[in-house]
């Protein structure tokens, strides 16, 4: 029978029925039993050998792996093998081992998946981006699900949470309204370029971080996720950079200007804000760089200039410099217009993210006098649209910036009931008495949209003293979701999860769950 052991099939009950009588049967059976006895005393079959580092070995990738990539099975170890997609048999390298499991890189798929497809990227495999490209989109949903779904049996040890079918994205592609750049003195050369023999700048590079590696960036020509504007943005700011002779910022020894370009546009008003992170102030290059823009890219409404001197390597500014525009931007979703700001937080997918709230919304079963908490409420774009429904919604955010653009979003679209405050939600909802005012009603229901650390457990102490009647937790990642929500089972129980798909070609995943008292 196929797929089935020799020790199952000699174990089975229709072997064993089958056995002759004893006194009965002869010698030749009795010999056969005694063979039997034996087999069952004899010393246990040693383990088979584990994968040794820099052996290569071929497997079935089984699974998907939380962080993309796949699990499969060596002699018994799970192996984590990256370069391959659920269904591939591969031929692959172990680069690590451990007491229970190995690593591993794929060398050659001998037997492709029937789910593989071939990717759209040029740099797909080198770039740390979209890791999932090479995965039919079908079986992105189901795979997000089922690590949902591990995550709250394995992690939160919560066995019986009902786990709804990923919400798909009708975008699969150029669904980003953000994306960030780094430029750096150390580019990363594919395979591809170093086999074509042509000389390359190494100390130039603008585009993404290589798989892998904070230190290198790969010189990347378009991103599939973002507009063909972006890809014209980043082109043509890689062509000022090296015409004019302009230093790139060295994470080794803190030196030279440019750090990082930024390109956030609108759905909705198709306005587009371009940021260029630079180490100084840089008065004339910052002066050429504007000419530039207003000259080959006249589709941008604004160019910004961040000036960030501190050695952090993210798209961060101590200060910022209007160039020209007004320096925002405005996106309308879930029924609201909102001015972003260069650095405040949006969801980067405008389309999805309408469905995201009407999911975390539809969990908050808004509809009436309820006073509404959000949690890391960003630039309040749950918070409005939650204060439409309710009697009065307080949005509470660590980034002062976030905050002021949720208030002028009050402003702009006429809702007096919402409330913003800005500082750290841990010291805030701890001392809400002193913070937030004793005139501040309870909330009837909290909305939580941390970040993908989760919440602090001072806040879900906090949470579980107010004991609102639902919780409405948004979360972008659903390992820290989990955990949360076994904390929260002291008073509440998870009624249902739904995932919803924000990032295509990735394995990243929302979700919005809905908690009630028990």
């Amino acid at each position: 029978m196929r797929g089935e052991s020799p020790r199952f099939i000699h174990g089975s009950t229709s072997a064993r029925s089958a056995r002759p009588v004893p006194g009965v049967d002869g010698g030749e059976n009795s010999q056969r039993r005694e063979n039997e006895q034996q087999t069952m005393n004899a010393t246990p079959t040693a383990p088979l050998p584990a994968p040794k580092r820099g052996a290569t070995i071929e497997l079935h990738a089984e699974s998907a792996a939380f962080e993309g990539g796949c699990v499969g099975r060596y002699n018994g170890m799970a192996v984590f093998v990256s370069g391959c997609v659920p269904g591939d048999t591969v031929r692959a390298l172990v680069t690590k081992t451990r007491k229970r499991h190995a690593e591993a890189r794929t060398l050659e798929v001998i037997q492709p998946s029937p789910w593989r497809v071939v990717p759209r990227c040029r740099h797909f495999g080198d770039c740390g981006g979209c890791k999932w490209q090479n995965l039919a989109y079908g079986e992105q949903l189901r795979w997000k699900r089922q690590h949902v779904v591990d995550s709250f049996q394995r992690i939160g040890g919560l066995e019986n949470v009902e786990v709804r079918d990923t919400i798909g994205c009708a975008e699969e592609l150029f669904y980003r309204n953000k994306m960030e750049f780094s430029f750096g003195t150390q580019r990363w050369l594919t395979d591809a370029e170093i086999a074509s023999g042509v000389e390359m700048d190494r100390d130039f590079a603008l585009g993404m971080h290589a798989a892998g590696r904070f230190d290198r960036v790969l010189d990347i020509q378009e991103c599939w996720l973002q507009s063909e504007l972006s890809n014209r943005i980043l082109r043509a700011t890689r062509t000022f950079a090296l015409e004019h002779g302009i230093t790139i910022y060295d994470t080794r020894t803190h030196e030279g200007l440019l750090r990082n370009l930024v390109v956030r546009t609108s759905r909705a008003t198709n306005e587009t804000m371009v940021i260029l992170v630079t180490s100084d102030d840089a008065d004339d290059a910052a002066t050429a760089y504007a000419a530039m823009v207003r000259s080959l890219l006249p589709e941008v409404t604004t160019l910004v200039q961040g000036i960030n001197r501190k050695r952090a390597q993210i798209a961060f500014s101590e200060e910022t410099r209007v160039l020209f525009g007004d320096g925002m931007i405005t996106e309308r979703v879930a029924g609201n217009r909102f001015t972003i700001s260069p650095f405040s937080f949006f969801q980067t997918n405008s389309l999805q993210a309408e469905r995201l709230y009407q999911e975390a919304l539809a969990a908050a079963r808004l509809g009436g006098g309820q006073h509404v908490w959000d949690l890391y409420c960003g630039a309040g774009t749950i918070t409005l649209a939650a204060a439409r429904r309710a009697g009065s919604a307080l949005g509470i955010e660590l980034n002062e910036g976030s905050v002021m653009d949720a208030r002028r979003n009050a402003v702009g679209n006429d809702i007096a009931n919402a409330r913003f405050i800005a500082g750290d939600l841990k010291t805030i909802i701890t001392n809400r008495a002193e913070l937030i005012g004793t005139d501040q009603p309870s909330p009837d229901v909290v909305i939580t949209d941390p970040p993908r650390a989760g919440m602090h457990e001072d806040v879900v102490r906090a949470l579980l003293e107010l004991a609102p009647a639902r919780i409405s937790y948004v979360s972008c990642n659903p390992t820290t979701q989990a955990r949360d929500c076994a904390l929260l089972a002291e008073r509440y129980t998870v009624e249902y999860v739904q995932p919803v798909d924000m990032f295509p070609q990735t394995y990243h995943v929302e979700t919005v769950a809905l908690l009630t008292p028990i």
